[in-house]
C-alpha cells in the first residue's frame, strides 16, 4: 500500500551548482583539509548539491597539520543558562544562498517559493554512543564511509543480529567521517520509499536484488547515490514522516501563514512513527523494516511505534508519575515520557526525556534571485540562535545543518503528488518534463526548454563541524553570553568565492552590563587553496606563511581607519576582566595582557570569555 501523505517538497529552476554556505558557524560543504580550491569528495558526508568550491577547512589545534582527529580543535560554545529567560548563550548563524527567498508573493513576488530549515544533532561527551564506531566525527582523511548491502529478498528476511553486526563492523571506519549513523543509512535503503510523492517523469530505480524502490530513490536522486550515511528521502522532504536524529532550532518559510503546521509537524513535538519487527527467532528487535506505513507493517507482523525526540535522557527521573511530576516547577526543564527515537537498543523501553520546544518560525530574510550576497539591510541572511541547556551538566559534540528549499510556481508544491507523476499508459503528463519540445507556433522550428525534472523544487544544504556545546563555569548560570566569532578565510574574494574573506560575526554588537562576551576563532594549517580551482581563482592573497589561516584582535579608532590604535590610547579592554579562558588561552586578568594576547596570539584557536 502506497504512502499517501502529502508533505510540502523541500526543494531548483536551473542547472546550477552554488547555492547555500554555512558562514558562521563555519560550514564544511563536505571538506575536511583538502589544500586546493576544490573540495576533494561531495561524497563525503551530505549532499549539499553545491560548488565544489565551497566550504571552509576544519581547524587544527597545532600549528602542525593534523593526521588524526585529536590533532582538530573543535569550536566550544557555552550552553545557555538553567533557568528560562535568563542567562542566554547565543550564537549568530550567518549564511548566503543564490536562489532568492523570502518576499511577499503580492507586493515582492520571487520567482522561487523557497524555507529555510536550520537543524542540529548532539550527542554526550561522556555517556554517549557505547559503539565508538556511532560517535559523530570529522575524520582524519576524506573518504566515505563504506556500506556492504543485502543483496536479496532471502537475506532481508533471515538477517540475523550477529550478521548484521558484521556487516556494520566491516563498514565503519574511525578516521573517517561520521555524522548519521550506519543504521540510519541501513533503514532507509531496506525502508520502502513513500509512494505518494511527486516524482514528475524521473524513473526511480529499484534496489538491486530486493525488488522494489527504497528510500534511497527520490525524484532529486533518482539513482539512489550514497552521500556518506545520509538518508535521500529524509534530506529532501520536510517535517520528514518518520524518527530522525535531527532537531529543529528554527523555520524560515517564505509565508508565515504556514508557521502553526510548521511548528505542529515538527518531530520536536509531535511522535513520529516506524514499523518495528523482530530479529529471527529472537525477540530483539531490528533497527530497520521494509513496511512505511501502519497498514502494511501490521499486515506483516510488524508493530507500528510512536517515537519521541529529545534533548537528552532526564535518568533520575525513573517513573512516568516522577517524570510528569516534575513539570510542576517553572523555573525547571520540560519534560516527557516516551520511547526515544534511538531506542531501539533499550528494547523500546519509554524513559523521562527532556523535551524539545517547538521550533522558532520566522520569515524567510530576503535575498535576490542569482546573487549569492547580502540581503536588503547590507548583511548576509542571519539567525540568532539561543543555544540549549543541556541539564546534566554535559558536555555535547554536535552538528548544525542548514536546508534551503526551492520550488517554482510550475506546479502546487501543497498540492501535486504521485496521481500527477508521468503515466503515458493512464495518459497522465506531468506538469513539468525533461528538456521539452514547445510549439512557438514558428512551422517545423520547436523551441527546447533546458529543464531537469530532477531539479524542479529542489534542495540545498550545509552543515558545520563537529562543534562543542559545554556546560557553564560556576558562578555564571545567569549571565548573558554573547559569541563573536572570525568568519571567513584567508585570500581575495575572487580566491575564496563562494566562501568569504576574514571578517567578525557580529559585526556590531549591543552589550548590557555584567553581559559576557566569548571570543572564539579557529585555523587551518593546510588552506593552500591550490588547484584545481575549479569555477574561480587560486591563491591565498594575505600575510603570513602560505597555507596558514591565521587571525587576531586590534582595536581602531573609527570604521574609516585601518591602522591599531596605541595601547595607551584604546579603549577596548581599559575595563575588560578575563572570566575563563581555555586550555593553553590567557591567564592574566591585566588590560595590558588581554590586549597583546588578542592582537598578537600565536596559536590558531583562541577561546576567552571577558566581561567588558
Amino acid at each position: 500500500m502506497p504512502t499517501t501523505t502529502l508533505l510540502l517538497l523541500l526543494a531548483l529552476t536551473s542547472n546550477c551548482f552554488a547555492d547555500i554556505y554555512l558562514h558562521n558557524p563555519r560550514g564544511s560543504n563536505n571538506r575536511l583539509n583538502e589544500k586546493s580550491a576544490n573540495r576533494r569528495n561531495a561524497n563525503r558526508c551530505f549532499d549539499s548539491q553545491n560548488n565544489n568550491r565551497g566550504g571552509y577547512n576544519v581547524g587544527d589545534k597545532t600549528n602542525q597539520a593534523f593526521t588524526a582527529e585529536t590533532g582538530q580543535h573543535r569550536m566550544r560554545y557555552f550552553q545557555s543558562g538553567p533557568t528560562s529567560g535568563r542567562g542566554k548563550s547565543t550564537l549568530l548563524l550567518e549564511w548566503t544562498n543564490q536562489h532568492g527567498c523570502g518576499g511577499n508573493e503580492d507586493t515582492d513576488p520571487h520567482k522561487v517559493n523557497c524555507n529555510l530549515v536550520m537543524q542540529y544533532m548532539c550527542q554526550p561527551q561522556q555517556g554517549g554512543p557505547a559503539d565508538d564506531r556511532d560517535k559523530l566525527r570529522n575524520g582524519a582523511n576524506t573518504l566515505r564511509q563504506d556500506y556492504s548491502p543485502l543483496n536479496n529478498a532471502r537475506e532481508l528476511r533471515t538477517e540475523t543480529q550477529q550478521q548484521k553486526q558484521n556487516r556494520k563492523n566491516g563498514n565503519v571506519k574511525s578516521d573517517r567521517a561520521l555524522q548519521e549513523s550506519w543504521e540510519w543509512y541501513d533503514k532507509c535503503r531496506i525502508r520502502q520509499r513513500n509512494q505518494g510523492l511527486f516524482t514528475a517523469d524521473q524513473r526511480l530505480r529499484t534496489n538491486n536484488g530486493l525488488g522494489y524502490s527504497a528510500a534511497i530513490y527520490t525524484r532529486q536522486n533518482p539513482n539512489g547515490n550514497r552521500y556518506g550515511y545520509e538518508c535521500p528521502e529524509e534530506r529532501d522532504y520536510y517535517p520528514y514522516w518518520h524518527p530522525t536524529d535531527w532537531k529543529d532550532i528554527a523555520i524560515m518559510p517564505f509565508n508565515t501563514s504556514l508557521c502553526n503546521w510548521y511548528q505542529s509537524e515538527s518531530f520536536n513535538v509531535k511522535k513520529q512513527f516506524e514499523c518495528i519487527e523482530n530479529y529471527p527467532n529472537s525477540n530483539n528487535v531490528r533497527h530497520r523494516s521494509r513496511w512505511n506505513n501502519e497498514a502494511d507493517c501490521q499486515s506483516n507482523g510488524g508493530q507500528w511505534i510512536g517515537f519521541t525526540n529529545y534533548l537528552e535522557y532526564a535518568p533520575q527521573l525513573t517513573t512516568e508519575t516522577a517524570c510528569n511530576a516534575a513539570n510542576g516547577n517553572a523555573a525547571s526543564p520540560r519534560y516527557i515520557w516516551g520511547i526515544p527515537h534511538d531506542a531501539l537498543a533499550t528494547r523500546l523501553q519509554s524513559r523521562c526525556l527532556v523535551a524539545l520546544p517547538a521550533p522558532d518560525c520566522v520569515t524567510a530574510p530576503w535575498t535576490r534571485d542569482n546573487h549569492l550576497g547580502n540581503t536588503r539591510v547590507g548583511q548576509a541572511s542571519r539567525y540568532l540562535w539561543t543555544l540549549p541547556h543541556f541539564p546534566s551538566g554535559k558536555e555535547h559534540n554536535c552538528i548544525i545543518r542548514i536546508r534551503y528549499n526551492i520550488s517554482t510556481d510550475d506546479y502546487d508544491p501543497f498540492k501535486t503528488n504521485s496521481s500527477h507523476n508521468e503515466n503515458r499508459v493512464l495518459g497522465i503528463q506531468s506538469p513539468v518534463q525533461q528538456n521539452p519540445n514547445i510549439d512557438i507556433g514558428a512551422g517545423n522550428s520547436p523551441l527546447r526548454l533546458a529543464i531537469n525534472t530532477a531539479q524542479y523544487g529542489r534542495t540545498f544544504q550545509d552543515r558545520s563541524h563537529v562543534i562543542k556545546l559545554m556546560p557553564r563555569p560556576a558562578g555564571l548560570e545567569s549571565s548573558t553570553i554573547h559569541n563573536i566569532n572570525v568568519r571567513g578565510k584567508r585570500g581575495n574574494i575572487v580566491q575564496t568565492y563562494p566562501a568569504v574573506e576574514y571578517d567578525f560575526i557580529p559585526n556590531d554588537i549591543k552589550i548590557k552590563a555584567n553581559d559576557l562576551i566569548h571570543f572564539q576563532w579557529a585555523g587551518s594549517n593546510t588552506h593552500n587553496n591550490g588547484n584545481p580551482a575549479g569555477d574561480g581563482q587560486a591563491g591565498d592573497a594575505g600575510e603570513g606563511t602560505r597555507g596558514t589561516d591565521r587571525n587576531n584582535i586590534a582595536q581602531i579608532r573609527d570604521k574609516m581607519e585601518n591602522f591599531p590604535v596605541p595601547f595607551e590610547n584604546s579603549t577596548l579592554w581599559k575595563n575588560a576582566e578575563l572570566i575563563w579562558s581555555g586550555v593553553g588561552q590567557p591567564s592574566s586578568s591585566s588590560s595590558e595582557d588581554i590586549a597583546v594576547t588578542m592582537a598578537s596570539a600565536e596559536d590558531l584557536f583562541m577561546h576567552v570569555c571577558l566581561k567588558i
